[in-house]
């Protein structure tokens, strides 16, 4: 029987990446304790977890974002350790030194890779000195009155980045020098207002371009490790919307060249613990550029569980426990395709406006090679206050049209009513031509028009009889690890 590393871990986060990590705390014997804002008081990861703490009002700077709350919380709970999830303070630099100074572990990148390569512009400095490719453009902040010279040079379109930054917020795209003015206007006012500094930067805008990504661990003692890399360049206004692994774009070739650069990079920073190193791919030159660097766990991590057999939440904790990974970097193959789908509480066709409410009725979608992470279940409330994300469902194949169509059944499969969600953009990205044949960009969306095909698209899904309803609702579901068995499987 495995020895816990921890006894008890809290889970700094909500919804259904804090499930999530909860489930895998389970399965290596640590106690598991929750967190929760007045809006989340029935959460799941509420329920399913060992104990939870109460830590402020539903607003997230009252709760999850209240560093003192949650400190209170591990220290009252008798916590050894935190996972943040993604998002909130997962990559608060000051929040793991306030950790620290209670003396207890902060599961992920310690405080200076955080500052490092949170800095957007000093990260940027600090790659390209360390000879990594990153996207053309500037390293300092640039000046209204210079902006259009330096566009210029750059060559159009270029694309305006607030400094502080994350998430897609405030970026904009300026094809010619009327725009340029405009989107920095914007830029710097939504950067402002979310980030508290006007500045901004631009970059050279690739069009073309595809969003790919790789997946490292930092064992803690000088080792670094590859999972392979994941597609996301299906994306709405730079948000992600459907990802996949591997990449259909990568010959070996490419691949390997696209691993060596960082893992080049991962090693330059003294990378510790999980992280993503986001690269821009452009077909035409056949160049990667590095985009970013998360210094988290990804919302699309399961994709790569999938096809590698690696559950990235279990190394994350070995290696904060100072135990290194668990695997051989020589044992790790992809195997079989995966494809993972978001599935938001918004509408679509009212501008894709968060739709916060009741889930009268709650079916997920199940089957071989299918895998689901939700933080919801019938009867539970969407708050207004937080990302709407409801469930990702994920499926795994031995090719990848395989996966693809496994996906399009559970989407259909599903049954969500209450609230408006994505489902049928979804459904037309899997299905549109250009996605089925794994020749498509970032602009997806624009250039296949998915977006105005939306209008009088539907999904058929299971209509149960009015009295039926809520038991199909409450019936519990599987839980199952296929996707563990399905990355051991060869195609």
């Amino acid at each position: 029987m495995e020895e816990a590393v921890f006894s008890k871990v809290l889970v700094a986060n909500r919804g259904e990446i804090a499930v999530r990590v909860i489930r895998t705390l389970k399965s290596m014997g640590i106690r598991a304790v929750a967190v929760y804002s007045d809006a989340d008081e029935r959460g799941l990861h509420v329920l399913l977890a060992d104990e939870a703490v109460w830590v402020g009002g539903s607003e997230p700077a009252e709760s999850y974002l209240n560093i003192e709350a949650i400190v209170r919380a591990a220290k009252t709970s008798g916590a050894e350790a935190v996972h943040p999830g993604y998002g909130f303070l997962a990559q608060r630099a000051d929040f793991v030194e306030r950790l620290e100074e209670e003396g207890i572990v902060f599961i992920g990148p310690p405080a200076e890779v955080q500052r490092l390569v949170g800095d957007k512009l000093g990260a940027r400095r600090f790659f390209s000195s360390a000879g990594i490719p990153v996207v053309p453009g500037t390293l300092e902040p640039v000046e209204a009155r210079d902006a259009a010279s330096v566009a210029e040079e750059l060559g159009y379109p270029v694309i305006v980045k607030p400094v502080g930054g994350g998430g897609g917020i405030g970026m904009r795209i300026a094809w010619n020098e009327e725009e340029l003015a405009g989107a920095l206007r914007s830029a710097g006012e939504l950067a402002s207002k979310a980030f508290g500094r006007v500045e901004v930067y631009l970059e050279k805008y690739l069009p073309r371009a595809r969003h790919i990504e790789v997946q490292v661990l930092g064992d803690g003692k000088g080792g670094i490790y590859h999972l392979f890399e994941r597609e996301c360049s299906v994306q709405r206004r730079f948000q992600k919307v459907v990802e996949e692994a591997p990449s259909p774009a990568l010959t070996p070739e490419l691949r390997s060249e696209l691993l060596s650069l960082a893992v080049r990079a991962a090693k330059a920073c003294t990378y510790v613990n999980a992280g993503t190193f986001e690269f821009l791919f452009d077909p035409g030159s056949r160049q990667f550029y590095l985009l970013e660097v998360n210094s988290r766990i990804q919302v699309e991590h399961p994709v790569t569980e999938a096809i590698t057999g690696v559950d990235i939440v279990r190394e994350q904790i070995l290696i904060a426990a100072g135990e290194g990974v668990d695997f051989k970097q020589e044992d790790v193959e992809i195997r079989g395709h995966a494809i993972e789908a978001r599935v938001y509480a918004e509408d679509p066709l009212n501008g894709f406006a968060p739709s916060p409410g009741r889930i009268e009725a709650y079916r997920e979608p199940s089957g071989p090679w299918i895998r689901v992470d939700s933080g919801y279940y019938a009867g539970s409330e969407v708050p207004l206050y937080y990302d709407p994300l409801i469930m990702k469902v994920v499926s795994w194949g031995r090719s990848r049209e395989e996966a693809r169509r496994r996906l399009v059944a559970a989407l259909e499969e599903t049954v969500i009513r209450g609230i408006a969600t994505n489902i049928a953009l979804l459904h037309l990205v899997l299905n549109d031509e250009a996605f089925v044949g794994g020749d498509y960009n970032t602009r997806i969306l624009e250039e296949r028009g998915i977006l105005a095909r939306l209008k009088g698209y539907s999904v058929r899904s299971p209509s149960f009889p009015a009295e039926e309803r809520e038991a199909v609702a409450h019936r519990p579901q599987p839980l199952q690890d296929l996707w563990r068995v399905a990355a051991r499987v060869r195609p």
